[in-house]
């Protein structure tokens, strides 16, 4: 491999937190470009290089919470933020047909390139990558269970 592609962890696999609380979307419903329902945000996947959110791991489909699939949707799709959605750039078909969530694959540049290539932006680090992000959301180390 000749580029360096950075670890993305899933930010409940580690001792980071969001940095400001109310950026932390996870357990928000995950909404189409026409503001229907796709699912809901299950994790972050953070850049271990820098600490960014780089995609979200969003669950559709299932009933009642069994047989949800996990699917990546990169940051950048991210429309706008409520207190209860998180409004996408994207179809929702586009999100349930869209590259499937898989740990052994979240250091691989190659696969970066597809999840990206697949929702038409560059992905991240790469030129004509968005250099800031409209929702930058950045981890930091956690102070520990109260």
């Amino acid at each position: 491999m000749t580029n360096h592609a950075p670890q993305l962890l899933k930010l409940s696999d580690t001792d980071l937190i969001i940095a400001n609380p109310s950026e932390d979307i996870r357990g928000r419903t995950a909404r189409d470009v026409n503001g229907e329902k796709i699912g809901k945000i299950e994790d972050l996947l953070i850049d271990t290089d820098d600490n960014q959110v780089r995609m979200l791991r969003v669950e559709h489909g299932g009933i009642l919470g069994f047989g949800a699939t996990p699917s990546f949707v990169p940051v950048e799709a991210i429309s706008r933020i409520t207190d209860d959605d998180v409004h996408l750039r994207q179809a929702g078909a586009k999100v349930a047909e869209g590259p499937r969530y898989d740990p052994e694959l979240t250091g691989e540049t190659e696969f970066y390139g597809q999840v990206y290539g697949y929702y038409g932006y560059p992905p991240f680090g790469t030129p004509g990558a968005a250099s800031t992000m409209p929702y930058p959301m950045v981890a930091t180390r956690g102070m520990g269970m109260y």
